[in-house]
């Protein structure tokens, strides 16, 4: 049964309640619910308790887990329980002190200049708002990474101010409609998205090994047009895949509760429930890692790359994000919205907060993999807009115009069908193409990638809405009204409100008009970060200083060129070593049997055409290989420079060299061509 597993590998409230003391457990539920200080006097207590519970569950090790600025999500040092004794013997030991702080090696992971490489020293520090677990043989402690100057080496420590910050600000402003909830916090629920291909096929794609996606690959002779795999049934291998992944998420107190066929050929996606944003961040790291764990064990191999594939639909993470209080208040349901002045206001936060920081929003959703899915018929283009729907877009009409704001009565889809029950409709519709969504109670995200952690983008979400409320809560209180608070916010940025499809080839040009950014490279997109605009809105909600800030943006642009550098000559070592020499084989094959027909007197039309075709093309592929080469030598050493030049002069190279390349594909015969194609790989499982 669910209940019996769930959670089992989780030391969350329900198992502190029956590890610790009461008075102790009070103090941590206290921490993880209201966000109290941590008390430091309890910590030994807390420690001992999770020593021994995670002992029972086979753990011999305990590791201090954090999350670096870098392309791999998370990283662990493992340290044994055992503390050796004089004669020779040995106890299990965790101490206080071990669980609140830990010191791992600092000096190889990229910190945009904050330290050097020389220096070596850096600092874990526990997460008590986010639950320990067990994997494996170890016990894994979430932690926060600092240098040894102090500064924030991570994305939790950013995500965990943010959160301080959206609570400071919008306890302010609820306190004007006579609300004073302990805390208020933001919550997530992020739809993953992810392919699934067969081990054997992806091992030998060295492309997919080295870089997440393919370098070359013909289009199938089948791929999502009929729109036949969306929600289809699930195939066998993937049913047993997905029963198996439940299961393991939920032992984890991961709240897996939506499974289906994407619209992509071999795409799926698997969505939980709510939670709060540090929690939800930490578990959809933990997700990934599951997915692709329990691929393995199925033959199978999870993708989660933005475009794996070229032609078919990209993955994306679908960010669900709203705001509550610690009681149990939701603050985006509307309710009677034309009374609601506080979801009005709150309203009115979010739209000028978006319009005014789209491009930090932007930025933060920028990744190598990211910049091929954006804008490309699957996901959001990388232009920000607010879609709110007829309703709401009206109460915004009616508030900007002055005019009185109409009631909205409860509608019903007439089915037309006595025997099925009526529908109630939601208060919007859905808009797919909206990278910024109001979908009935929440916000929906759509920009971010599969690959990505989300901590970035809700610390950019959460910072921006903080600094909205930070502004409505100082008029309010230098005694402005609030109906005029609301009709300015509105009317000034009214702009990034946008209902229409955003796949239009219109909507760039009219996007273009109302002066919002269309920022289509993570090189482009990242300079937001260096914008005095961005280093007040960081620091001054103390969620980045500015030394901080320009580590992230430093750090992104390197973590960019690196990427594009090892798809580059990867793309070099699967044309040079493997496709030329298929193609040259194959073209002897034609040949040889041009030679043995002439030989009996036999012409060979056909045959020759095709050598003479393969032969050219085979020779433009030689020609590519070698321009990609000169083109990636000739890469300047500035980061900066570094990362446009992959973005403007490599990415334009790689894609000629894969033209010809697919269209040698398709002539060569299939026994000769050294990889799967993507007929194997999307439509094998």
């Amino acid at each position: 049964m669910v209940s019996e597993i769930f959670g089992a590998k989780v030391f969350n409230l329900i198992t502190m309640k029956q590890k610790l003391p009461k008075d102790v457990y009070k103090k941590m539920e206290k921490i993880i619910k209201e966000g109290a200080p941590f008390d430091p006097s309890i910590a030994d207590t807390v420690a001992n308790a999770m020593k021994t519970w995670a002992i029972e569950l086979g753990c011999t090790h305990y590791t201090h887990l954090f999350q670096p600025m870098t392309v791999t999500l998370t990283a662990e040092k493992h340290d044994s329980f055992i503390d050796p004794e004089l004669d020779g013997g040995m106890i299990e030991k965790f101490s206080g002190k071990e669980l609140m702080a830990g010191e791992p090696d600092g000096s190889s992971f990229p910190t945009g200049g904050i330290r050097e490489t020389c220096a070596a020293r850096g600092y874990t520090a526990w997460d008590p708002t986010s639950y320990a677990y067990v994997k494996e043989n170890s016990l894994y402690i979430p932690t926060a990474f600092f240098s040894y100057t102090g500064e924030a080496l991570d994305r939790k420590t950013p995500l965990l101010r943010s959160q301080e910050a959206i609570s400071k600000q919008a306890k302010r402003v609820l306190a004007h409609f006579g609300k004073t909830p302990a805390r208020v916090l933001s919550y997530v629920g992020p739809e993953q998205e992810y392919f699934i291909v067969d081990a054997k096929e992806y091992a030998q794609r060295k492309d997919l090994r080295l870089t997440g996606r393919t370098l070359f690959g013909a289009a199938p002779s089948k791929g999502q047009e009929l729109d036949d795999h969306y929600f289809g049934a699930l195939k066998t291998r993937i049913a047993d895949f997905m029963d198996d992944l439940d299961n393991e998420l939920w032992a984890y107190g991961i709240q897996a509760t939506t499974k289906h066929n994407e619209v992509a050929p071999s795409q799926h996606e698997v969505a939980p429930v709510f939670s709060t944003t540090v929690i939800s961040t930490d578990t959809n790291i933990q997700t990934m890692e599951i997915l692709k764990k329990v691929a393995k064990n199925h033959g199978l191999e999870c993708l989660l790359h933005e475009k794996p594939f070229e032609g078919v639909n990209g993955s994306g993470k679908h960010n669900n994000w709203s705001i509550g209080t610690s009681d149990g208040e939701n603050l985006l349901k509307p309710g009677d919205v034309a009374n609601n002045k506080q979801f009005q206001v709150i309203l009115a936060a979010i739209v000028k907060g978006v319009d005014e920081y789209a491009e930090v929003l932007r930025a933060s959703a920028a990744s190598a993999g990211n910049d091929h899915r954006l804008g490309a018929n699957e996901a959001p283009p990388a232009i920000v807009s607010v879609f709110l729907g007829s309703q709401l877009d009206a109460v915004v009409e009616s508030i900007v115009s002055g005019t009185p704001v109409k009631d909205f009565p409860d509608e019903y889809l007439e089915t037309g069908v006595a025997s099925l029950p009526s529908l109630k409709k939601d208060t919007t519709d859905r808009n797919r193409t909206s990278p910024f969504a109001f979908t009935g109670n929440r916000f929906e995200f759509r920009m971010p990638g599969s690959n990505q952690s989300i901590a970035d983008i809700n610390t950019a979400i959460n910072t921006i809405v903080a600094q909205s409320f930070k502004e409505i809560a100082d008029a309010l209180d230098a005694g402005r009204d609030m109906d005029d608070i609301i009709r300015e916010f509105l009317t000034d940025h009214q702009r990034v409100i946008f209902n229409g499809n955003g796949y239009s080839k219109e909507w760039p040009e009219e996007a273009a008009k109302r002066g919002l950014a269309n920022n289509k490279t993570t090189p482009t997109a990242l300079l937001a970060l260096t914008t005095d605009k961005a280093k007040t809105l960081y620091a001054g909600n103390g969620v980045l200083t500015e030394r901080e800030l320009a580590a992230k943006y430093d750090v992104g642009l390197e973590e960019y060129s690196k990427l594009r550098n090892v798809e580059a000559q990867c793309c070099i070592s699967m044309a040079e070593e493997e496709i030329l020499p298929a193609c040259l084989s194959y073209t002897k094959s034609v040949v040889d049997d041009i030679i043995a027909k002439k030989a009996i007197g036999i012409e060979a039309p056909v045959e020759t055409a095709k050598a003479q075709k393969l032969n050219s093309l085979t020779e433009a592929l030689m020609t590519k290989i070698d321009s990609l080469k000169e083109t990636v030598s000739a890469a300047p050493e500035s980061t900066v420079e570094n990362a446009s030049y992959f973005a403007d002069v490599v990415l334009p190279a790689m894609d000629d060299l894969r033209t010809v390349a697919d269209e040698l594909e398709v002539n060569v015969a299939k026994s000769y061509w050294p990889f799967p194609t993507y007929d194997d790989l999307l439509f094998n499982v």
